[in-house]
């Protein structure tokens, strides 16, 4: 899901730092507000604004995180409607729904490990590489 790949130049410890908090931004943000999904969006949102003119290590790793953070905010939402709908509407539990809440825990789960591994990784100075992601914010972000 996620690879250390080379970058074109080593980036000094405070570009490593600020990289590392825009992935640790929205870990904080879970613990805040966890049933709320655009919580963790918002938190990132403002750290990538905050950075966007940064070096292109510290610019790729906030629009890296922010696109991670799009894609969580898709999922949670979608479970959070379709959980308001049965409760509150005319829908009722059903397979697919069940399904669908075990692969959105499943998901938010394995996010929030590879969030961690891209923070840590990228304090240290690495290139971090999310499986869909990294592509994505390659095209986005042209050095």
């Amino acid at each position: 899901m996620a690879e250390v790949v080379s970058f074109a130049y080593k980036p000094d410890d405070y570009e490593s730092e600020k990289a590392s908090n825009s992935y640790l931004m929205s870990l904080i943000a879970v613990m805040v507000g966890l049933p709320l999904p655009i919580v963790n969006l918002l938190a990132t949102v403002f750290f990538y604004l905050n950075n966007r003119k940064g070096t292109f290590f510290v610019r790729w790793h906030c629009t890296q995180a922010l696109l991670s953070q799009l894609m969580v905010l898709a999922m949670n939402s979608t479970g959070l409607y379709w959980t308001l709908s049965i409760i509150f509407g005319d829908n009722s539990v059903s397979n697919t729904y069940i399904a669908y809440l075990i692969t959105i825990v499943i998901f938010n789960i394995g996010e929030f490990f590879v969030t961690i591994y891209a923070a840590v990784n990228t304090r240290k100075g690495k290139h971090v590489h999310l499986w869909f992601f990294g592509p994505l914010t390659d095209q986005i972000c042209k050095s």
